[in-house]
């Protein structure tokens, strides 16, 4: 089992958490995990590109020359794809780019970006994180006080306002609950930092 010590938010120790072998301990699988990566990317694409085709631009509707005697090509519209300001062939349309992964994989992915950040000592356990009111102030001081000086994800058993009103405006700095822990938000941030609340309900579901 690994053990990471428990601080409390002044940053001194308060005793020590065993973290789940089967969770926070396997083998990451680079691979599964990128293409999870790629996966959630993917689906946070809007897809609302989109160009207008022969029949949505204004103009047109009567051949410009005669079909015949001219020594010109003939033409049907001046609307056509070669004429400047004629419609766009083949161009992009609004799409989903969403897809899924099997649910096993997903998993996978999710267990092999915990052991990551396990593997590399980049997990912070506090006993727990509350402030009496928002303020951005009290927030930094807590990460002082955990020497936290790069990108961090705060991850907290439920929803939390006041610790999230408090994170907002920092640079680098996420926080969301342990149901919404994903593959991307962990990749993304070098510290992660779990509440002993947090942990016990990422165990209670990936266990």
């Amino acid at each position: 089992m690994t053990k990471v010590s428990v601080l409390s938010q002044t940053g001194s120790s308060v005793g020590e958490i065993e973290l789940n072998e089967s969770i926070f301990g396997i083998v990451p699988n680079e691979a599964v995990l990128f293409e999870a990566l790629v996966q959630q990317r993917a689906s946070l694409r809007q897809g609302n590109h989109k160009v207008k085709n022969r029949s949505e631009v204004a103009g047109g509707g009567r051949k410009p020359w005669r079909q015949k005697g001219t020594g010109r090509a003939r033409q049907g519209s001046i609307r056509s794809p070669q004429w400047r300001g004629g419609g766009v062939v083949f161009g992009p349309t609004p799409r989903s780019y969403a897809y899924k992964l099997p649910k096993k994989v997903r998993r996978l992915a999710l267990l092999s970006a915990l052991s990551s950040k396990a593997l590399e000592e980049n997990i912070i356990v506090l006993e727990g994180l509350a402030f009496e009111a928002p303020k951005t102030k009290d927030f930094i001081q807590v990460l002082e006080d955990l020497s936290i000086n790069k990108k961090a994800l705060i991850v907290t058993a439920d929803l939390d306002e006041t610790v999230a009103l408090s994170a907002r405006n920092i640079p680098g700095i996420s926080v969301i609950t342990a149901a919404g822990v994903n593959v991307l938000d962990l990749v993304g941030h070098e510290k992660l930092v779990l509440t002993k609340a947090a942990v016990e309900k990422i165990e209670e579901v990936l266990g």
